[in-house]
């Protein structure tokens, strides 16, 4: 199962703080933007979302159809593809993608100890 790039997206208290301690770990800003309370930091093929406000816990991230800098790529599977498959395990869906359509498109799934996995396809 190809799950394609993946991330963690950080649930911060302060944008600017947490921005200043992940430079120092060698990572830089590539995309977000600090008025709408998120920026994305990259250090080679290592990936984290900061944002404040907008949820509650960390998020494990994984974007179907991405490789590590956020390129498309030729071959991935589905995001609805996926949906079914973890579905016909038995895993529960937290939050399903809309299987009518095609493109974009997410769910949620939350492992055992509560931590929520976003699948998140944005080609």
């Amino acid at each position: 199962m190809n799950l394609g790039a993946f991330s963690v997206s950080l649930a911060v208290a302060d944008l600017a703080a947490s921005r200043d301690f992940y430079e120092k770990l060698g990572f830089e800003v590539v995309g977000g933007s600090a008025d709408e309370n998120w920026l994305i930091l990259r250090n080679r093929h290592h990936t984290i979302g900061l944002f404040h406000g907008m949820f509650d816990k960390n998020i494990l991230t994984f974007n179907p159809g991405w490789d590590d800098f956020a390129q498309p790529v030729d071959e991935f599977t589905d995001v609805r593809e996926l949906q079914r498959r973890l579905m016909s395990q038995g895993v529960s869906m937290a939050m399903e993608a809309d299987e009518t359509t095609t493109g974009p498109g997410s769910f949620v799934v939350v492992d055992p100890d509560g931590n929520p996995i976003l699948v998140d396809q944005h080609v």
